[in-house]
């Protein structure tokens, strides 16, 4: 099949998102990313599977974003070995040395390569993903020095933060050379939440592999979960009851509620403003004791599952949530003008940490940063899928991208969520809120394709025998967005890093799999 100006050999997938999928050789590998960077698509996760059960060794795969909806490319690693993309998607990096890392197969002169998630957990010639590899084994650590890219010159120092962190917060190294406060660069190193998360599905059915995907991130467990559902769904070909589509679009709305409720308050607080903290947390927790009451769990863990949700909504508990609805609609609408009149906060916010719109579409950033640096990209609007056809969402942008613009975008995508909300369960169909899903057949794939709270979360699904995941590749936008991070550090001062850091707000754990 024939898409758009691509002349290759791809099948639609069946399932909620518009993708396809393709086998291709190395020449065509390298010319269809260059064509998708030259029109302005994106990478969204480089990532590889052993198939060498099957006869075809190692192969890597690359998700690209056109006009028309995703593209799923597989290339056969010859000899362990493949053509890099990271001079074309600068974002690519780091997932080929991931790849690297995992499953021991490399690209041919990478601009980057160094070791990204392996920190001596496991010996250097030994490779997780590979199916030979035995995961119940404790490996002895290893001392293994970090080759740090180092600035030189008068008056240039280090300062090194991590991963160790004064708050209860997760393991990141940030490495920064400064002359004075004067951030001149900023290099993080990750992974030290690595947990094996990719290398445990492979021991999972499609059902029992629901309750790890809604784990793999905490403050995203609605997005994953419902990526992994829909990815499990297509492998199958079978569309949940509508809903329970309803129902899981609620379910988002209310994380993403969540999660930009508590940033606010964060950002504020790191400003020096605690009434602003005081008040969103008080908010937050509010919204979290409603989704325990009513769904079963503060985080909304578990809610949903291949084939639809577990948990229905009655009449009484619809008119709490839309009670609720309002008060946070008023509360939230005083306190952003709070925020937008509060001269030291915005004195601290506008400015700081920028990400120029050039830069943004230069490196892949995306989600809710992404908006707020003038990239018009939201899941929700672009590729609406149930309900969100039918919703017309609005989406945020901003065209500044310094912590001031981010800031922005949450307050208006929470006034976006509350819209879609109550749309929701003014229109919530009735009916099943389940059907279970037959067996798999051997060696399916789907996809899901999810716009979560941070921003866009895949899943790539590939089925083995008996019902069971053969490979199973998670991706965050956390990957795209960290290395931005790096950049929107540059210029400023150190103190400021813990506002910049916040406004972005990226996953460890999405990110450390």
């Amino acid at each position: 099949m024939r898409i758009e100006d691509f002349d290759l050999a791809l099948s639609p997938l069946p399932g909620a998102a518009p993708v396809w999928h393709g086998d291709v050789d190395a020449a065509a590998w390298r010319q269809v990313c260059q064509q998708v960077h030259d029109k302005g698509g994106r990478l969204v996760a480089l990532w590889g599977s052993d198939r060498r059960e099957l006869q075809r060794g190692f192969v890597v795969h690359a998700a690209l974003v056109i006009r028309s909806g995703l593209v799923w490319l597989t290339l056969s690693a010859d000899h362990e070995a493949y053509p890099g993309i990271d001079d074309i998607f600068p974002v690519a990096s780091r997932m080929q040395r991931a790849l690297g890392d995992l499953l021991g197969i490399y690209p041919h002169n990478p601009q980057d390569a160094r070791p990204w998630l392996r920190h001596s957990a496991w010996p250097a010639d030994q490779y997780p993903l590979r199916k030979d590899f035995d995961g119940s084994i404790v490996h002895p650590a290893t001392v293994q020095d970090y080759p740090f890219v180092t600035v030189e010159g008068d008056g240039v120092h280090e300062i090194a933060v991590g991963p160790v962190h004064a708050g209860t917060i997760e393991p990141g190294h940030f490495r920064f050379s400064v002359i004075g406060e004067k951030t001149l660069r900023l290099e993080p190193r990750l992974g030290y939440t690595h947990k094996g998360v990719e290398k445990l599905f492979e021991a999972m059915t499609l059902e029992s592999g629901a309750r790890l995907a809604g784990r793999i991130s905490g403050d995203s467990t609605v997005a994953y979960a419902w990526a992994y559902a829909m990815a499990a769904e297509s492998a199958v070909d079978r569309t949940p009851p509508e809903r329970a589509l309803w129902l899981r679009a609620l379910l988002l709305e209310r994380e993403r509620l969540a999660n930009h409720l508590g940033d606010l308050g964060a950002l504020g607080n790191d400003a020096g403003l605690a009434f602003g903290l005081a008040q969103f947390s008080c908010l937050k927790e509010d919204l979290l004791r409603s989704n325990a009451a009513l769904f079963g769990h503060r985080y909304l863990m578990d809610s949903i599952v291949p084939g639809g949700v577990i948990s229905d909504l009655d009449e009484s508990g619809s008119a709490r949530l839309m009670a609720e609805l309002d008060v946070l609609d008023q509360a939230v609408s005083r306190l952003h003008n709070i925020y937008d009149d509060h001269a030291g906060l915005q004195d601290r916010f506008i400015g700081a940490g920028r990400v120029a719109p050039e830069l943004a579409v230069g490196l892949g950033l995306c989600g809710l940063a992404g908006r707020a640096s003038a990239q018009a990209w939201d899941l929700r609007a672009q590729f609406p899928t149930v309900p969100y056809d039918r919703l017309d969402v609005q989406m945020a942008t901003h065209r500044n991208g310094d912590v001031a613009a981010r800031v922005t975008v949450r307050f208006d995508e929470v006034n976006e969520a509350i819209r879609l909300c109550r749309l929701i369960l003014k229109g919530l169909p009735g009916g099943a809120i389940f059907t279970a899903l037959p067996k798999a057949p051997d060696n399916a794939i789907g996809v899901g394709w999810v716009e979560g709270w941070r921003g866009e979360v895949f899943v790539a699904l590939e089925t083995g025998a008996d019902n069971r995941i053969r490979r199973l590749h998670p991706h965050d936008p956390s990957w795209q967005n960290w290395p931005l991070l790096e950049h929107a550090a540059l210029g400023n001062i150190v103190p400021d890093f813990p506002l910049i850091n916040k406004s972005f707000n990226l996953s460890y754990s999405g990110h450390d799999l």
